[in-house]
């Protein structure tokens, strides 16, 4: 066995980050087990508010303006949102360290879907031939799943009625979780027993919308005693525009379809735990457990009915931009709970960090892998910074984090500004409050900074008159 740790990251996609905590009604027996020898990270956060440019964001620990995918890229032509090869990953770092590198399940960062060039030795992306003929041959003969509770997304007139929410009578061994985690099984099964050491990457397309979960793992959940969320009825009044006309499309629904999608969308991660299980405990009976980093984690997270929506895009609310994030593994702290503001970015020069392979120091991101021995070493993790461009309708906002508070620039309406510690489910937006002048100030200072220091020049250089739309100019920094 090799002196370096292994590494098995679990990823979700579009999985809140509040589903792991002890008083949330998500059936999560693993992941508890997995936090319970780990530090679950409470205010860990995503660059991007969409799967393509968080998952580049991840790999290379650059936010979007510098590794190029700004929008999701099957919604741009392919001369669009190209990644910029010239950045390293940190898989090709560890393959150039020895590891024995795996990828497996969605890719979604560029469209190669050539993933060895990447640093991945084993490529099981779903866009690749391994993948599918995997998925082929362990679904050959399965029935067309049927479908005993639908909610399809019905407004406005003349869209596509996509289904929004439903129960399957199709195992999850045969849908998408399934094929991931069945084919990272094989191969994982292989690596524990070589000499080199592993790292297994382990990407499922749920719980992203539609929200769709097996009939077992739905009545676990009693619908009626599901409580909706206390901004679910906001009425946006204070918050930008476009919100309230995206809102529209779920207009028709009741509290009972809302208790109804949350508890689809809850059903699925338990299907998920229930997965990604069957990984950690083979790795526990190949006896490698205490020598492997496990990772659970996400792209962004769903907005669930908050504030009147779903999925994520718009908004630049908790409930998207708040990921799961678990790290446990040896030298790290056991049943810890960090309030360290860390990002989904900032896994790439960590993972590097404690693997002890090259780093790819860029301003972008920090290693924080200090606080995972000392949890409450969080005086350096206190800020944050994410960006969006946008996805088929072009927006950009710069979400800024500064201990208790919460900036959120809109370059398309007024800004929103919310004190996390008092209103967690940002119901009351202080931004145009004369006394919350100075925390406005300092937030717009920082997101200027962030701007300046990372080369976002498109923005720092936004002087034009009719574009001065910021609280406050990129000249505050010498004021």
């Amino acid at each position: 066995m090799s002196d370096q740790p292994n590494i098995l990251f679990l990823m979700t996609d579009q999985m809140q980050g509040q589903v792991l905590r002890p008083d949330h009604p998500c059936i999560t027996p693993n992941f508890d087990r997995l936090i319970e020898r780990g530090i679950r990270f409470d205010r860990a956060y995503t660059p991007n508010a969409v799967c393509s440019p968080a998952r580049a964001s991840l790999m290379t620990g650059l936010l979007p303006h510098n590794h190029g995918v700004l929008e999701v890229t099957h919604c741009v032509d392919d001369d669009q949102c190209v990644l910029r090869t010239k950045h390293p990953h940190w898989a090709q770092r560890l393959e150039a360290l020895g590891y024995h590198t795996m990828y497996f399940g969605k890719w979604h960062i560029e469209r190669s879907n050539d993933l060895a060039q990447f640093g991945w030795k084993i490529d099981g992306g779903s866009g690749g031939a391994l993948f599918n003929e995997f998925r082929r041959e362990l679904t050959e003969g399965v029935k067309p799943p049927t479908l005993s509770l639908k909610k399809n997304n019905d407004l406005p007139e003349g869209y596509i009625k996509s289904i929004l929410y439903g129960v399957t009578d199709q195992a999850a061994a045969t849908r998408t979780m399934g094929v991931t985690t069945s084919l990272a099984e094989t191969h994982l099964q292989q690596a524990v027993r070589g000499s080199d050491p592993w790292c297994c990457f382990v990407s499922i397309t749920e719980p992203h919308d539609p929200f769709i979960c097996g009939e077992d793992a739905f009545a676990k959940y009693d619908v009626d005693a599901i409580e909706l969320c206390p901004n679910v009825h906001d009425d946006l009044s204070d918050k930008p525009n476009i919100y309230r006309k995206a809102g529209l499309t779920w207009a028709d629904m009741n509290d009972r379809q809302k208790r109804e999608a949350a508890a689809c969308y809850y059903a699925s991660i338990t299907e998920i735990d229930n997965q990604y299980g069957r990984l950690i405990k083979l790795v526990e009976d190949a006896g490698q457990l205490d020598n492997t980093i496990i990772v659970l984690s996400s792209d962004h997270g769903e907005l669930l009915g908050s504030h009147g929506l779903y999925c994520k895009n718009y908004s630049g609310f908790e409930e998207v931009y708040n990921i799961p994030m678990v790290i446990a593994g040896p030298g790290i702290a056991n049943g810890e709970v960090s309030d360290a503001r860390v990002g989904l970015h900032d896994l790439c020069p960590t993972l590097l960090d404690l693997s002890g392979a090259a780093a790819i120091d860029v301003p972008d991101s920090i290693s924080f892998a200090s606080v995972l021995s000392e949890p409450s070493a969080t005086k350096n993790f206190c800020r944050g910074f994410a960006e969006y461009h946008g996805g088929r309708y072009r927006v950009t906002q710069r979400v800024v984090y500064d201990g208790q508070w919460k900036l959120v620039m809109n370059g398309f309406d007024f800004d929103e500004l919310y004190n996390l510690d008092s209103d967690p489910y940002e119901m009351s937006n202080l931004a145009s409050d004369p006394a919350y002048k100075d925390p406005l100030r300092d937030l717009t200072k920082y997101m200027w900074q962030v701007t300046r220091d990372t080369g976002d020049n498109a923005l720092f250089n936004s002087h034009y008159p009719i574009l001065r739309v910021a609280p406050f100019g990129p000249g505050i920094l010498s004021g």
